[in-house]
């Protein structure tokens, strides 16, 4: 079967296009290598050089590569970035997803596996956090990726095209056996950037905050391998091509690790001192976010494999030490 991975040289979509390549699936990758790498190409994956801002672009791709379905990876993704810059992230985001629909709609190709965000939930009302929990995000991101499902939910009803909602918690760690090269650019998520203060890269890791009711006073979050996601996509087009219907899943590991303890861990297997300080808690942190995958797990038959957190940092260290300064 062949597969058009949209924003597959990127962090997650190059290890998306991995998993697929992985269960004998023609791959074409379209991207504009925005944020998206050279070095995250396969030799076995066809490669288009295009923009979702050009709807003649994805027309040509789309009409041409005879694909059975989609996976739609394409969007600016810094919460920050997105409440100063909105403007943006509602063209990126919102217009480039409806060049998308657009044109897959013309060409008939369904499924479209989608990469949504737990940011369409905002703040945690209960925990662990399951698929029916209220739908209030805090910043712009997040509203971008709820939107996005509406027009998802919509373009279902009213022209059959069968999609797949992934809502990511903590997308962390690479490829156990190294297949994937490029470092993700601009990181903005912890382990990140305590693997580029392990490498002397940055300074000194800012612990943003040590007061907060949990156990050790940092936040705690839920982080799961790329990898795991990146299988979750495989599972989700084939569940949809067998049962002809639509879905909606949380992905997390169900392990809330606070800041500190991803610290901890990092410390002891790089065997660097990963400097840190204490500083003020950031506006709208809440103090955990732990997701509930049952539904993952009863529909997609998905367990993830490398979601611990010594393979998360292991993993992940092998990238950065290479680059590292110390």
């Amino acid at each position: 079967m062949r597969i058009l991975v949209i924003g597959g040289a990127g962090y997650i979509g190059s290890h998306v296009t991995r998993a697929f390549l992985d269960r004998g699936y023609r791959v074409t990758v379209f991207d504009n290598l925005q944020t998206g790498l050279r070095e995250n190409l396969f030799d076995d994956a066809q490669f288009v050089y295009g923009d979702i801002m050009h709807p003649e672009q994805l027309r040509s791709v789309m009409s041409g590569g005879g694909f059975d379905g989609c996976v739609h990876l394409a969007a600016l993704k810094a919460a920050g970035q997105s409440m100063l810059h909105p403007e943006l992230y509602a063209q990126s985001n919102i217009a480039g997803t409806i060049n998308i629909l657009n044109q897959a709609s013309a060409a008939g190709l369904s499924p479209i596996i989608f990469s949504s965000s737990a940011a369409v939930y905002g703040a945690p009302q209960y925990l662990p956090i399951d698929e029916e929990h209220p739908k209030e995000p805090e910043n712009f991101y997040g509203y971008t990726k709820l939107e996005i499902e509406r027009m998802l939910d919509w373009y279902d009803r009213l022209k059959g095209m069968r999609y797949a909602a992934i809502r990511y918690f903590n997308a962390a760690g690479y490829d156990v056996q190294g297949r994937v090269k490029g470092l993700e650019l601009n990181p903005e998520n912890l382990l990140p950037i305590v693997m580029e203060t392990a490498a002397g890269i940055r300074p000194q890791l800012s612990i943003f905050g040590d007061d907060y009711p949990t156990r050790d006073g940092s936040c705690i979050r839920d982080y799961v391998h790329v990898s795991d996601l990146a299988e979750a996509h495989v599972t989700a087009f084939e569940y949809i091509v067998k049962q002809d219907r639509s879905i909606t899943v949380n992905l997390g590991s169900q392990n809330g690790v606070s800041v500190i303890e991803m610290l901890e861990r990092v410390r002891a297997i790089t065997g660097k001192a990963v400097p840190s300080v204490i500083v003020g808690r950031r506006a709208g942190d809440p103090a955990e976010l732990v997701a509930t995958s049952a539904r993952a797990r009863e529909l997609l038959g998905w367990v993830p494999k490398y979601s611990d957190v010594d393979t998360l940092v292991s993993s992940t260290w092998k990238m950065y030490e290479k680059f590292a300064k110390n």
